[in-house]
């Protein structure tokens, strides 16, 4: 991308000279269209740029020194527990739940989410009002960008958990961890009431599962 910006620098000048300079005036016929050819090719470099890999962002911006007991809410598959309409308040609850047991939840979101909820795009603070969390312990992910592999980004680097019903069958190869028993950990409403796999495990009291992989 730096040629073509150079050119395109260079034919500004040139473009800029033949409507300043007295003499200079026929440079426009070739400063123009090598001003324009350049421009196109800035363009075509733009969107020819390697596409950044979903799994490479960088997830919550302010983590704690201390290590706490870290566990990530897949916040597009649970607003769906109660039914087919998406709602926040299951994901409202199983926030309060978790920290009820101890854990320091995050929630990351599709970038639809707001749009399925509200109608409107709604971005990390929104939600964090919404679901009573500090900013930095939410994340709405770029539109065009895959939620999945960040979220099992953020529960490998924090050695976490990751509550969704989702099996995410397509990342099993690069992160091994979903066939660790226990680092998806299921839920939904029965009979009204919110149940977690984690109610049902005898150290469901201890605030701080482990997965057996090496982050």
């Amino acid at each position: 991308m730096l040629v073509p910006f150079l050119l395109f620098l260079l034919s500004l000048a040139g473009v800029a000279a033949a409507f300043t300079l007295p003499g200079l005036s026929d440079l426009i016929l070739i400063a123009g269209p090598s001003c324009l050819a350049s421009l196109w090719l800035l363009f075509r470099a733009w969107r020819a740029r390697p596409a950044e890999d979903p799994a490479s962002i960088v997830g919550w911006r302010a983590r704690p020194t201390k290590d706490p007991a870290w566990i990530v809410i897949d916040g597009s598959n649970v607003m769906h527990w109660t039914g087919d309409t998406p709602r926040i308040e299951p994901v409202r609850e199983v926030v309060r739940h978790l920290k009820r047991l101890g854990f320091t939840p995050g929630v990351i979101f599709d970038a639809n989410a707001g749009h399925l909820l509200e109608g409107r795009y709604c971005h990390d603070d929104a939600f964090g009002k919404l679901l009573g969390l500090p900013t930095d312990r939410v994340m709405v992910v770029d539109k065009g960008t895959p939620a999945d592999p960040i979220i099992l980004r953020e529960a490998q680097d924090l050695k976490a958990r990751v509550v969704t019903n989702d099996r995410y069958r397509d990342w099993a190869e690069r992160f091994p961890d979903i066939r660790t028993p226990g680092f998806l950990v299921r839920g939904g409403y029965r009979k009204g009431r919110l149940w977690l796999e984690l109610d049902e495990e005898p150290e469901a009291s201890h605030p701080a599962p482990r997965h057996a992989h090496p982050a």
